[in-house]
């Protein structure tokens, strides 16, 4: 398929630029797939979940935590920089983004700045693409404690608060690490899992430190050319346990999230526990672990549209989407919901 089939338009005013007033204020936009046959479009509101998730069941969330992100500096030169972390290598490394007039050589120094007027400097020692990367005086999440900016999506056009401190993050959010927030997530509230777990729904966790990568877009036209970004994930013993004898019991894995879905998949095809991946999911890609997917409304032209459509059917997707648009749907990382489950369901 080409990056074409993967466009649509999107009216501004349906992006969220807010979150709702509860997490679980959201509307839920059923896709219910069966067999080969088109989707049902069934809408719902997010509280709805409490119905279409059955005892048994196996949730899988990714608890990585957002990070600080976002810093701001100057070169020797004296020109402005802003530097985006895109994945933490070591105590002191990172590769990171770059938007600057000249992106400085390698081998200079960037003098990263607060609003209190510390500093402190970052050593540029290498590129690769479109990442460069860098090396901090001392550990990196203490320096970003102290000179990080939240990092929000550029699709949010104000300026990170309070709000977005706390609302920007996964109640479920453990290890930190990802330089966005697994949307999904966002959705639930500690007594909504509670009542799940009333209901016999079993919860697990994945970790997939969501890199900026996630944001860039697509420029290939041919879907085979483009290089996907790479994360870091990790899937405990105890979450494969859990998937496997959810299976076997006939229970259906249900995984919160694109992320989720992606390092349980990168365990599966490479029974690695943990490492970094690029896995790139695009329709025909054969999935291993999941039944279905809860997930918010993804741009056009992205790695995760693709994804998508590739879980529940390209065309099914497509009126999905159409349909949210018309209903007026709230779009992306504040957004709705949607549930899908998948095209040619493996565990019956």
């Amino acid at each position: 398929m080409q990056l074409s089939d993967f466009n649509y338009d999107l009216p501004p005013q349906l992006i969220a630029q807010h979150p709702l007033a509860n997490r679980t204020d959201s509307r839920l936009l059923e896709v219910k797939v069966e067999g080969d046959n088109a989707a049902h479009l069934i809408d719902r509101q997010f509280r709805e979940i409490l119905n279409l998730i059955k005892p048994g069941d196996l949730l899988v969330f990714n608890d990585t935590k957002v990070i600080p992100a976002r810093l701001h500096g100057k070169k020797e030169t004296g020109g402005n920089v802003e530097l985006l972390i895109e994945r933490i290598t070591g105590d002191k490394q990172a590769w990171v983004q770059i938007r600057a007039s000249k992106v400085p050589k390698t081998g200079s120094i960037i003098h990263i700045h607060n609003r209190a007027g510390e500093t402190f400097p970052v050593e540029m020692i290498g590129h690769n693409d479109r990442f460069y990367e860098v090396r901090f005086p001392e550990n990196i999440f203490s320096l970003l404690e102290h000179f990080g900016e939240l990092p929000l999506p550029p699709y949010i056009e104000h300026q990170p608060n309070q709000e977005d401190t706390s609302r920007y993050q996964t109640v479920v959010a453990k290890y930190p690490g990802a330089v966005a927030a697994p949307t999904a997530g966002l959705h639930f509230d500690e007594a909504i899992l509670n009542q799940l777990r009333e209901q016999g729904v079993n919860q697990a966790s994945v970790t997939l430190h969501v890199g900026a990568g996630t944001f860039t877009p697509v420029r290939e036209e041919d879907l085979s050319k483009h290089k996907m970004h790479y994360e870091w994930y990790s899937v405990p013993a105890q979450t494969i346990a859990a998937v496997e004898s959810t299976h076997k019991a006939g229970g259906r894995v249900i995984a919160i999230g694109t992320t989720s879905m992606r390092a349980l998949e990168s365990w599966a095809q490479t029974q690695k526990d943990h490492g970094e991946t690029n896995l790139f999911i695009t329709p025909g890609y054969t999935f291993k672990t999941i039944d279905c997917l809860l997930t918010n409304f993804h741009l056009p032209k992205s790695t995760l549209l693709m994804l998508v459509s590739a879980f529940a059917g390209v065309d099914n997707i497509r009126n999905a989407y159409q349909h949210a648009i018309q209903n007026e749907y709230r779009f992306f990382s504040y957004g709705d919901a949607m549930f899908l489950s998948r095209l040619n369901h493996i565990h019956p």
